[in-house]
């Protein structure tokens, strides 16, 4: 047993005068007494130390956790995460969420022209009004054709032009459509307003969705394409090449989902006609062709255009076209 600092040294013990032997046994009796209870109460402090450490770690945040050796040697490779719950790998497990990815149609919009308006032959008199095109001056609009069995071209026009909205948007791209018919547009409108909406819109391209009326016999799609024009309010110098490669875009994307052949009565075969007499494109400051799908005076073709499920492969086959002009 160790003695304290204070005691007296052993060899010394018997000099010590009766009066100050009970203090003696007093102190030795403490000495005593601590000495068997310090065992006991450093194991107690060492117990409760052990407790309160695991108390913390089952408390700690499992990002402070000390990551094993070989879990720290593949994540200093890639972005840190949770050592019990692996990262997503389409989604970091941690920091701020990923910008939305852009691709090459991010923020381009399209303008879909349905030709004429159903409410066109009931309001003939404001149809009939003449507006300026540039070269010339022409009719606001017309009736446009229709099946021998009385479809109008009008209805096949505006069925096509909202499926190939669906069909864009579904590509993330913005669309507007010149009309809807119905009460907001009972007639037109004017050719020079279709123009001007796609000007304004600052389309990348604008597409116009129309059907023939010729001869029977005479089958087939063409796309129409603007002229050099350079008068008054027309200019088109800047739109004759890009509108050409939208037009040979969506011609041959339309002749893949339909089935159907170029025009064999006009174009050489080629399904592409220039003109510089539609009001349409003369003003057009954007990429713009016209497209008409098929004759609705032959009957084998008007069979295709009445049929929903072609006009949908038709819609699918411009869309394709235009998709690919804008480079997605």
């Amino acid at each position: 047993m160790r003695y304290d600092e204070s005691s007296p040294a052993p060899e010394s013990r018997d000099a010590i005068s009766p009066d100050q032997r009970p203090w003696y046994r007093r102190r030795s009796t403490l000495a005593v007494a601590v000495a068997v209870l310090a065992p006991t109460l450093l194991a107690g402090w060492v117990l409760t130390q052990v407790v309160t450490e695991a108390g913390t770690d089952a408390k700690r945040p499992a990002s402070l956790t000390p990551l094993p050796a070989s879990h720290k040697a593949a994540g200093d490779a890639k972005s840190s995460a949770s050592p019990t719950a692996p990262a997503s790998p389409t989604a970091p497990a941690s920091g701020p969420a990923a910008a939305p990815a852009k691709g090459p149609l991010s923020g381009k919009t399209v303008v879909i022209d349905p030709g004429h308006n159903t409410g066109n032959f009931k309001h003939t008199d404001e149809i009939d009004r003449q507006v300026d095109i540039g070269t010339n001056r022409k009719e606001c609009d017309t009736t446009g054709t229709t099946t021998n069995s009385g479809y109008m071209e009008a209805e096949f026009s505006l069925d096509v032009s909202r499926r190939l909205r669906t069909l864009l948007e579904g590509r993330g791209l913005k669309v507007v459509l010149t009309h809807e018919a119905g009460t907001a547009r009972p007639w037109g409108p004017c050719i020079d307003e279709r123009a001007r909406i796609g000007n304004e819109a600052h389309a990348d391209a604008v597409v116009s969705v129309h059907a023939d009326g010729v001869s029977a016999g005479s089958r087939g799609y063409h796309i129409i394409l603007p002229a050099r024009v350079k008068a008054g309010g027309a200019d088109t110098a800047a739109i004759v090449g890009p509108s050409r490669q939208l037009g040979e875009r969506i011609g041959s994307n339309f002749a893949r989902t339909t089935g159907s052949a170029p025009a064999n009565y006009l174009g050489s075969g080629t399904g592409m006609v220039v003109r510089d007499d539609l009001g349409g494109l003369n003003l057009s400051t954007r990429p713009k062709v016209f497209i008409e799908c098929g004759n609705m005076r032959d009957d084998k073709d008007a069979a295709q255009l009445k049929n929903p499920e072609w006009r949908q492969k038709a819609a699918q086959g411009i869309a394709d076209g235009i998709v690919g002009f804008l480079g997605g």
